[in-house]
């Protein structure tokens, strides 16, 4: 039986909302979760598990990630479900002398901000990882950088926020949102009405059609992303793995496929390569193409050779919650009193779910937060003031 009120009312079940669930629910606050489809069923079912820190923007960016970091460790213990998660390290990949000028310039921002990163040259890079290519010419480095499972982490986030008191709903869909002037009074689900002053955005991609329902405009537009995933093979990859030309394409908006999108790639307990990835804006279509999906096998075999005699499985695209300057929406919106925005995360939302889950939920509880989320506010943009 759906509840009648709660205290927060959370829209959406990825790794974002039932993050916050599990943070705010250990606060003994009465946590109402509402998602349409399944828990992971977007944005946080269709990617990769990468949890890398050197591809942050250096800042209060790069600070989120290395609380985020921190944060997992202790998920790992303390979650009722295995999300596989594996401190593995991570490697950004140099293919030409332009992008080994750019990540010199960005590995010492970053060793600046506090992370662990080191510049490898071709031979300590191949000597620690035999399979990539000798092509190329070297690699930043960090043993921060690691994988997880992000299916297995919205489900344990949402089964620790279940055992703290919070209520999960899914198949259950947002129709309105009830304002009385500039505060939140209720929402009206498929199930019924629930109400509550306090509601949280962290619907992804489709927070935007959320706001709206509130009267508010987010700067928020899917971006597919395109992923191959290989048979169980033997050790190829012991690291995580981005290119430095993936780090250019996270940062700058148009169609990215092929040699300019960049890579990604990790390698699964079972075996498997997840090999990514597109940045292409094509609305909300989630189909993979066959240039996209050519263009991945083609970027990532450059890197890794062996690849080119490797069977492909299966292959599948999600889509990501992409702002123009990159970074996520989070705070309260100051146009109406009880909306809190935790949504445009696009490809760190893995990352960044555990430190995003801790810092909205102080935000709601205490007014305040242990990091500065005025870099995230929706004011730079001109929206919800």
């Amino acid at each position: 039986m759906s509840p009648k009120t709660a205290d927060v009312l959370i829209i959406g079940g990825g790794v974002i909302g039932t993050s916050i669930a599990y943070y705010l629910a250990r606060r003994k606050v009465r946590v109402v979760l509402l998602e349409k489809g399944e828990l992971a069923g977007g944005t946080s079912g269709a990617c990769d598990g990468l949890v890398f820190l050197q591809s942050k923007k250096p800042g209060v960016h790069l600070e989120l990630a290395l609380t985020s970091q921190k944060l997992f460790q202790k998920l790992d213990r303390r979650l009722p479900v295995p999300i596989h998660y594996q401190n593995k390290g991570g490697l950004i990949v140099v293919e030409s002398e332009e992008e080994q000028e750019a990540m010199q310039a960005h590995v010492k921002k970053c060793r600046s901000n506090g992370l662990d990163v080191r510049l490898l040259d071709r031979r300590d890079l191949l000597q620690m990882e035999p399979h990539l290519s000798p092509e190329l010419l070297g690699a930043a480095y960090s043993p921060l950088d690691s994988q997880v499972n992000p299916i297995s982490l919205a489900q344990g986030l949402a089964l620790g926020a279940g055992d703290h008191g919070a209520k999960i709903l899914t198949r259950t869909e947002v129709l309105d949102i009830e304002c009385t002037g500039t505060k939140i009074e209720a929402v009206q689900t498929s199930r019924g009405r629930i109400q509550t002053r306090t509601v949280v955005n962290a619907a992804g991609v489709w927070a935007p059609a959320i706001a709206r329902m509130a009267g508010i405009d987010l700067p928020i537009s899917p971006r597919r992303g395109q992923i191959l995933v290989t048979e169980p093979l033997p050790l190829l990859l012991g690291k995580c793995l981005l290119s430095a030309r993936y780090i250019g394409a996270k940062y700058k908006p148009g169609p990215q496929s092929g040699r300019g999108g960049g890579v990604s790639m990790e390698q699964t307990e079972s075996g498997n390569l997840l090999l990514g990835s597109t940045r292409e804006f094509v609305g909300f279509d989630r189909r993979t193409s066959l240039a996209g999906l050519k263009g991945v096998a083609g970027a990532c075999s450059r890197i890794i050779p062996a690849l080119r005699d490797v069977l492909a499985i299966r292959s599948f695209a999600g889509l990501r919650p992409y702002t123009p300057d990159g970074l996520p929406l989070l705070g309260l919106v100051p146009a109406l009193s009880g909306l809190v925005l935790a949504a445009g995360h696009e490809g760190d939302g893995i990352a960044l779910a555990p430190v995003t889950g801790l810092l909205i939920a102080q935000l709601i509880t205490d007014g305040t937060t242990d990091i500065s989320l005025e870099a995230f506010s929706c004011g730079r943009f001109g929206e919800g003031d």
